[in-house]
């Protein structure tokens, strides 16, 4: 899952963040409208996290982009404000969920889970194919009954590979969600982690190459 966090609270946005990479999430954080709008432009975030009290531009502005646009990604709005006024009003721009600080990071962290299952068609809770069950929320990984300890990473691509529910991922699309934008294109972190993920999971491999395509479970 890839999730932009919008926080002017420098502090709190770079907790958060942290936070969330270590629950396997790729990760980008700005500070303010503006900068969500441009990183909104060009890259494919499952949730945007949305402090509704922004500078430059306002998080009302910022919502009402990412809804008038179509876009399929979900908004979680953050406010210092929780009275039931302001849970409306920003309902009503077209939030998806609304949470007011201070906030328990669990809760955010189920919240946003939540939300990033609200795909088409909807996905459940936990994932499972191929002998594979896979439970995102308590980050489990079990193949014919057995435990598998993963890294956060090797669980990001993982989990990315068990909702493409058959279908092949291409590397670039790995890379786009289950990295941040810092990660470099050009190296081959993918194919790394790829490699250590499938003798994790061992014998008979189950990520499966597919030529010119990328990778996929059957």
């Amino acid at each position: 899952m890839r999730v932009l966090v919008v926080e002017d609270e420098q502090v709190l946005a770079d907790a958060v963040a942290t936070g969330l990479r270590r629950e396997s999430m790729a990760v980008d954080v700005v500070y303010d409208g503006d900068a969500a709008l441009e990183r909104i432009a060009v890259n494919d975030y499952d949730v945007v996290v949305l402090d509704r009290d922004l500078p430059l531009v306002h998080g009302d502005d910022v919502c009402r982009h990412v809804v008038n646009s179509g876009l399929a990604t979900r908004v979680l709005m953050l406010t210092a404000a929780g009275d039931v006024a302001d849970r409306v009003a920003g309902l009503t721009l077209g939030a998806d969920d609304y949470l007011a600080k201070p906030f328990a990071f669990p809760e955010l962290i189920a919240r946003i889970r939540a939300l990033g299952r609200r795909a088409v068609p909807a996905l459940p809770p936990v994932l499972e194919r191929s002998g594979l069950r896979v439970d995102p929320s308590r980050r489990e990984v079990v193949r014919e009954g057995r435990p598998v300890l993963l890294s956060p990473k090797e669980f990001a691509v993982l989990e990315v590979l068990m909702r493409a529910d058959g279908a092949a991922v291409s590397s670039e699309q790995l890379l786009e969600k289950a990295w941040d934008e810092n990660a470099d294109p050009f190296t081959n972190v993918v194919r790394v982690t790829v490699m250590t993920l499938r003798r994790k999971l061992g014998e008979p491999a189950v990520v499966l190459t597919v030529p010119g395509a990328g990778y996929r479970i059957p």
